[in-house]
Parts: structure tokens; C-alpha cells; sequence
């Protein structure tokens, strides 16, 4: 009994490992520089108050990821290829230039990141930001999806960095995880930069580019139905691995800088850099290099996601299994995103906080639109079969999206009539 037990778990185990890595990584891949910088913001603004956001968002990742990894193992296609089979090239042309414009904002947030970190560490923009461009696009041009996938592996594990930063701030534990599970009173929603900074947060959280990525990776990857169940926990796993970081990063800045009053945080590397002399050295170090290897790591994936999605949704060729040749235009889609979004952030004095803040919440704004675009395909019975959503699937999946367009909503009527105090 015990060895036919252990069996059990042995082959679960393995074939776990074997799948592993779509779900994982891209849940990881978002606590990028746009949103250590989001996150940083709430603590530094506002304290622990803001650490609510992270079970209702916890719940509704999983949820959406879990649809996209469904959708791909059932179907064998990536996203925006569903969405021009089911809706038209039109459609699908209006949301790739849309989501082509959000990604490369985040793209240059990314670099911003890369620099700002390194010159932490006394490297100029002008010698970290080109041969950190060429890594990226060498290690995903020269490379094929098994070895990309390792690296891409390696750099989500590093994530620990920041659960050791927020334990060396010191915060007030007690107080953290009483503001997680209490809801804000009512009067908080009539703030504007608190539904800002709300919207931002769970644009950063759960993005539109995620779900393009996610079930495009398990394509490629080729998971199939027989791996269904490996799949949907490692979108489990990897969901609750980036929020349990994201709600560190939250704590370390609400610990260290909004209890000293230091709440001027215009980009990243402002947070390690008023993190040292008030939780030390090796809090700065932990959260600098962070913050670099978040921004390689989706200055890597970004530009990759966006080329995937327009590829599939434009009918070209695409993957990392296939040479220049043969999928010309997604490398080169590729290349130009990645040499654009590194030339932007070495132009002198351009608003670097001001596209980073924006693209997070037009995060927020696009993410609506694509999931009432999942819901509608991952419920077509022709096209899931048995695999369509649950009631209670559709019940979360709906709620986001009505949520998330109702604190969109409320942000652009405060932005025209803003509250008199």
C-alpha cells in the first residue's frame, strides 16, 4: 500500500516538474520593475493599508491564469489566435495595437529598472542599459525554448530576495497581517490617488500581456490534456509565489520609508536607496538586485509576449524552436522592441516615471477587455468541450472584470471632478 502510495506521488511529483514553468514563470515575470515601483508606492504612500488588494487579487490570478492554461492544453493554440478565428482580424488588429502600446511602455519601464538598479552599484545607464539589451536578445534569439525556459526558471527563484528584504525591515507583523485581511472603510474610494494607486496595483498584478504569454508558452511547451492537472498547479503555485513577494515588497517600503515619512518614491531604485540607512546594508543590496533581476528578466519576456501575441493574431510564424529564417518576422519584432524600448530610456530627461505609472494602469483599463474576450471563448462548448468554465469560474472570472471596470470607472470621474477636501 505504502509503495503503491509512493508511486502515486512520484509520478505526480515528476510529471509536476515536468510542466512546470509557464505558469510559474509568468506569474513571476509581472513583479517587473513597473510593478516593484507600484508596489513601493503603496507602502510608501500608504502604509500597510493596501495590503488588502492581495488575496481578492491572489484569487482572481489564479482564476484567469488557470483559463489561459486551460484554454492552451485543450485547444493547442495561443490566445490571440483564438481571438481572430472567433471574433475576426479586425477585432484582433484594434487589441493588438492596443496591447503592442501598453507593452512597450512596460518594456521601457524594464530598462528604466535595469538602470536605475545598476547605478545603485555606480554603472552609468549608458554601459548597463545596451549590453543588458544585448543579453536579452541574444540568450532568447540564440537560444531555443528548453534552455530560455531554465534561465527563465532560475531568475523567478531569485523572487526570495525580497521576502528576506521585507523580514530584515522590521515591520510591524501584527499590523501587516491585520490590514491584509480587513476591508478599507468607505471613504477611501472618494480619494482619487488612492483608487489610482488602487488600479495601478492590480494592473501590475494581473496583466493584460500575461494571458497572451501564458497560453502561448504552454503551446509551444506542448502540454497537452493528459498534463492538465500538472498545469493547472503550477499556475497555482506560481500565482501565490509572486503575491506572497509583491505583499513583502509592500511591507518592507511601509516598514521602512512611510514610517520615516520618506514617501517620495519616483522610480525603483529610490525605495533601495532609502531602504539603507534605515533597515542596512544588506536590505538595499537584497532589494537592488532584485530589482535588476526582475527588470532582466521581463525586459526578456515582455517584448517576447508582445511578439508571440501579434504573430498569432496576425497569422505569422512564431517560436523559439524555430530559426530566424523560418519565423522572421517574430524575431525581428522582437529585436525592434528590445533595441526601442532600451534607445527611449537613454534619451536625456524623458518622463520615465510618468510612462512607467501609465502603463500600469492602462494595464488595469486593456485587462477587461481581454478577459471578456477568454470568457467568451473559454465558455464556447464547440470549441472546450468538456472543459469549459465552472459556474464559480465565471462567477470570480465576471467579478474581476466588473471590479476592475468599476475602479476604472470611478478613477477617470475623480481625474475630471476631483474631490474638494
Amino acid at each position: 500500500m505504502a509503495a503503491s502510495l509512493w508511486r502515486r506521488w512520484r509520478t505526480s511529483i515528476f510529471l509536476f516538474l515536468a510542466v512546470l514553468g509557464p505558469g510559474f514563470i509568468t506569474a513571476n515575470v509581472d513583479n517587473d520593475a513597473g510593478g516593484i515601483l507600484t508596489y513601493s508606492q503603496a507602502g510608501a504612500h500608504y502604509g500597510y493599508t493596501l495590503l488588502w488588494t492581495m488575496i481578492p487579487i491572489t484569487l482572481a490570478l489564479i482564476v484567469v491564469q488557470e483559463m489561459c492554461a486551460r484554454m492552451g492544453v485543450v485547444t493547442g493554440k495561443g490566445l490571440s489566435d483564438l481571438i481572430r478565428e472567433e471574433f475576426g482580424l479586425r477585432m484582433t488588429f484594434i487589441m493588438l495595437i492596443l496591447l503592442v502600446i501598453v507593452n512597450f511602455g512596460n518594456v521601457v519601464a524594464e530598462f528604466s529598472g535595469i538602470a536605475g538598479s545598476l547605478q545603485l552599484f555606480h554603472i552609468s545607464k549608458y554601459i548597463s542599459v545596451p549590453v543588458c539589451a544585448f543579453f536579452v536578445w541574444a540568450l532568447v534569439v540564440k537560444g531555443n525554448y528548453k534552455n530560455v525556459e531554465k534561465v527563465f526558471l532560475a531568475a523567478s527563484v531569485f523572487y526570495i530576495a525580497y521576502i528576506v528584504t521585507g523580514v530584515l525591515s522590521g515591520p510591524n507583523w501584527h499590523l501587516a497581517l491585520l490590514e491584509t485581511v480587513k476591508l478599507p472603510p468607505r471613504a477611501v474610494w472618494k480619494d482619487r490617488d488612492y483608487v489610482y494607486m488602487t488600479v495601478g496595483v492590480i494592473g501590475t498584478t494581473i496583466t493584460p500581456w500575461m494571458q497572451f504569454y501564458l497560453q502561448s508558452s504552454i503551446v509551444e511547451k506542448g502540454v497537452g490534456v493528459r498534463q492538465y492537472k500538472a498545469s493547472r498547479l503550477d499556475v497555482i503555485v506560481g500565482s501565490i509565489f509572486t503575491d506572497v513577494v509583491a505583499w513583502f515588497i509592500v511591507v518592507a517600503c511601509a516598514a521602512t520609508l512611510f514610517t520615516h515619512g520618506m514617501r517620495d518614491i519616483n522610480v525603483p531604485s529610490d525605495a533601495a536607496n532609502a531602504m539603507m540607512p534605515l533597515a542596512g546594508k544588506y536590505a538595499f543590496i537584497l532589494f537592488a538586485a532584485g530589482l535588476f533581476n526582475a527588470s532582466l528578466f521581463a525586459a526578456s519576456i515582455l517584448p517576447l509576449s508582445t511578439a508571440y501575441t501579434v504573430c498569432e493574431g496576425m497569422g505569422f510564424e512564431s517560436g523559439l524552436d524555430k530559426s530566424f529564417d523560418e519565423a522572421p518576422f517574430f524575431y525581428w519584432f522582437y529585436s525592434l522592441l528590445i533595441a526601442f524600448g532600451a534607445a527611449v530610456v537613454l534619451i536625456p530627461n524623458f518622463p520615465l516615471v510618468r510612462i512607467t505609472i501609465l502603463s500600469q494602469v492602462l494595464n488595469g483599463i486593456l485587462l477587461p477587455v481581454v478577459l471578456i474576450f477568454m470568457l467568451k471563448l473559454i465558455n464556447k462548448h464547440d470549441l472546450m468541450g468538456e472543459y469549459t468554465n465552472s459556474r464559480w469560474f465565471n462567477v470570480i472570472a465576471w467579478t474581476t472584470s466588473a471590479i476592475v471596470t468599476g475602479l476604472t470607472a470611478i478613477l477617470l470621474w475623480n481625474t475630471v471632478h476631483p474631490v474638494k477636501p
